[in-house]
C-alpha cells in the first residue's frame, strides 16, 4: 500500500482491518498478470468504497452507460482518468481523482469518506489505463444515484456476503481467450478488472469461501 498524503488507517471499523492489513503488504502481481507498462498509459483511479449496510459490509458499485465507447455497460467502481487538477500521479493525485469521479458519477460526497489506502498500480491493456485503487470506508454514508445517465446507467451497493457466497460465483470466458473470475450479484455480472480486484480483496483478506471455478460463463457478444 503506497503512504500517501489524504491517507488515514486509523478508526477503521473492526471488519475493515483485514483489508487493511493485507493492503499494507500487498504487490502488484498478487493484484493482477497485467502491470503498468515502463512508460505509456493513461494515469487513472478507482474508488474501491467499503461501507456498512443493513446486511454487513457492502462495496459500491455501478454500470457503465451502454453508450460508451469504452467498457459500455459494465459494472466497475467509479473512477476515471486522472485530470491535471488532481495532482501528482505518484503523490496525492489517485486519491484526489477517484473522489471528484465518484463525487461527478454517483453523486458521493468525498466528505463522508476516509480514505485509508491505495494499492498498487495495474494495468488495463484494452483500454491503456494505468489504474490506482484507492481504498475508502464510507464513514458517513450519503444518497448515491447515476448523476449523468449518458455515462452511467446504475449505482448501487452490493454486500461482501453476497460476493462471497459460492452460488453467485464463475470463471468468465470471453472469445478473446480471455478467463477471469466474476460474480453474479443484484442482478448485474461484475466481471473483468472489477471482479479481478474484488476476487483478490476478498482471499487476501480471508472472506473468500471455497467455489467452483469450474463453473464457466461465456461472455460472447460482450466488449
Amino acid at each position: 500500500m503506497t503512504a500517501v498524503p489524504g491517507t488515514d488507517p486509523l478508526g477503521l471499523p473492526d471488519w475493515l482491518a483485514p483489508v487493511a492489513e493485507a493492503a499494507s503488504t500487498v504487490r502488484a502481481e498478487q493484484l493482477s498478470r497485467f502491470l503498468p507498462p515502463p512508460d505509456g498509459g493513461r494515469q487513472s483511479a478507482v474508488l474501491i468504497l467499503f461501507g456498512e449496510g443493513p446486511r454487513g459490509p457492502e462495496v459500491l458499485l455501478m454500470q457503465r452507460s451502454g453508450s460508451l465507447r469504452s467498457h459500455a455497460g459494465q459494472t466497475s467502481f467509479p473512477g476515471g482518468a486522472l485530470d491535471p487538477a488532481d495532482g501528482d500521479p505518484d503523490g496525492d493525485g489517485p486519491v484526489r481523482a477517484a473522489l471528484r469521479e465518484a463525487w461527478e458519477e454517483t453523486g458521493l460526497d468525498p466528505a463522508g469518506v476516509q480514505v485509508f489506502g491505495v494499492l498498487p498500480k495495474l494495468y488495463i491493456p484494452v483500454s491503456r489505463f494505468v489504474v490506482a485503487p484507492v481504498l475508502g470506508w464510507w464513514r458517513s454514508p450519503t444518497p448515491v444515484t447515476a448523476v449523468d445517465p449518458a455515462e452511467t446507467a446504475h449505482v448501487f451497493t452490493v454486500p461482501v456476503a453476497d460476493l462471497a457466497d459460492p452460488a453467485n460465483r464463475a470463471t468468465t470466458v470471453h472469445p478473446s481467450g480471455y478467463r477471469g473470475p466474476s460474480f453474479a450479484v443484484c442482478d448485474v455480472l461484475v466481471w473483468g478488472f472489477t471482479a479481478g480486484l474484488l476476487d483478490r480483496l476478498l482471499h487476501l483478506s480471508g472472506w473468500e469461501r471455497p467455489w467452483d471455478q469450474g463453473r464457466e460463463v461465456l461472455l460472447d457478444g460482450l466488449a
